[in-house]
Parts: structure tokens; sequence; C-alpha cells
């Protein structure tokens, strides 16, 4: 089991490979952080933690142009992405620099918003990562992550179940929790935030296309080192990882395919400081 606070390579459940940008790739503020952006206005200064290659976080600086922007990850290959994107879309203002959640590198009350997505599932203390986005921030945090145990599929394919357990049972052992979503709001209050105000949304893949997309990006994710590793360090062997692999194939190419999954979302007002 690991031992580092950090959002870090060597604790990040899914790595940071290449299906795993791409898919993080396909992300946008309306897709997954629609609950945040009735909150923003032009003018803010935002922080987006763990941003991953930056499709969130350049959608919600357009929300907030002129205002501040700053994309934080740990992945030196996210970051490169990121930047890549901002190129390609033409956005020379927002930032994006290396910093780690446990350690933001930033004064107190440095952003309006401070906003997270898919991040505090992966760590091992996300009560004290709260602390310190409440912190940096002068007016609001927002959080979303998924729970695992929600996710729901047609048709019943075994090696999906063992996909499932196996990736709770990986996450676990980074002393990760894959079911963050119920938990945001009790972590929120022990972080000492309140005004809390959560939500839910989900995400679904059923049209020809989304299945399609969802089906290969998965089954690529599952016969990847990271995961791949992983497994098997938990003791699952080989062959039941090629069965996962499969299985994500095999469930993209029935005619009846579906899978939902559901999101938790969160909004911590931050008390003006005096």
């Amino acid at each position: 089991m690991k031992t580092s606070q950090s959002y870090t390579e060597s604790g990040y459940t899914h790595g940071h490979s290449a299906p795993v940008l791409a898919a993080h790739a396909t992300r946008s503020a309306a897709t997954s952080a629609g609950y945040l952006l009735p909150e923003l206005e032009p003018g803010m200064s935002l922080l987006d933690i763990g941003c991953g290659p930056g499709t969130v976080t350049l959608d919600l600086a357009e929300r907030v142009r002129p205002g501040r922007v700053v994309g934080v990850d740990p992945s030196l290959e996210a970051l490169e992405a990121a930047r890549d994107e901002a190129s390609r879309r033409g956005d020379r203002t927002t930032d994006f620099m290396a910093a780690d959640v446990a350690e933001l590198p930033f004064a107190d009350a440095s952003f309006d918003v401070v906003h997270a997505h898919q991040v505090l599932q992966h760590l091992q203390d996300p009560v004290g990562a709260l602390r310190g986005m409440a912190r940096v921030s002068a007016s609001l945090v927002a959080v979303r992550d998924v729970e695992y145990r929600t996710m729901s599929w047609y048709p019943d394919i075994p090696g999906l179940d063992k996909w499932l357990d196996t990736y709770r049972a990986i996450a676990r052992a980074n002393a990760a929790e894959p079911d963050a979503g119920r938990h945001l709001k009790s972590w929120a209050r022990a972080a000492g935030l309140e005004d809390l105000q959560v939500t839910a949304s989900t995400w679904c893949y059923t049209d020809p296309e989304s299945v399609h997309w969802w089906s290969g990006s998965q089954a690529a994710r599952v016969s990847g080192q990271t995961f791949a590793r992983q497994a098997v360090e938990i003791g699952r062997s080989r062959a039941d990882v090629e069965e996962m692999r499969r299985a994500w194939l095999d469930w993209g190419a029935s005619p009846d395919a579906y899978f939902a999954m559901v999101h938790t979302e969160l909004l911590a007002r931050v008390p003006a400081r005096r």
C-alpha cells in the first residue's frame, strides 16, 4: 500500500498513459462541471486542480475571461497535453503548472473559485485536500466525483464484474476511495466547510458512437501497463486482465449496450475572512 498523501503518478490509479489522457481530453465543462457554470462570472479568478489535459480548464477559462485561470497537475505528460490544447485553441492567458493538491503553492484566498473534478477519489487525505482548497479560495470550492459502485451496464458480462471488483480493489490498495461521491458531503463538513450545496448527475453511454468510444477506451486502459501491473499486484492473473479487456470489447459490440454511472457534485461557500 502506498503511503504518500500526494496525488502523484505513483498513487494515481489510472496513470497518465495515452489512452487515459485521450479519454480525459474528451471532457468539457458542460459534461463535467455543469453544476458550477451558473456560479461563474467574467473576471473571476479560478484554480483547476488535477487539470489533466486541460479541456475542462480551458472551457472554464472562457467563462471567466478576463479573469486569471491556473490549472495544476503533478503529471508532466498531462501538463504538456494541456499546453498543447491551449495553443490549439489560441488561449495565451491560462497558466498550467506542476503542483500537488497536498501542497498548493498559493497564498490564502488567491482565487475566487477552486475546482477539482475526479480528484478526491484518488487521495489518501481528501479532507486535508478540501482544507487546502478552502484556504486558497476567497469564495467557492467546487468538487465532483464518481461513485464506482453505482456503475450499471447491460448486457451482463462476467468480465465486467471482474473489472469493477478489480478496479475498486486497486484503488483501495492505493488507500483511495473509489466510491468518493457519497462521501463528499461528510468530507466537506470534516474539513470545516459549511453552506454546502450537493447535487448529482450521470454519465450515460448508449448511442453507437459513445458506446464504441467508451468500449475502446476502457479496453485500452485495462490492457495498459498501469492497470495491468496493479491488477497483478493485488492477485489477478494476466488471463484475468485479458478477460476484462475482452469483456469491454464484447460489451461495445452489443447493439443493446448501455452503461451509466452517478457523480456527486458539491459547492461550498467559503466564509469571508476577517
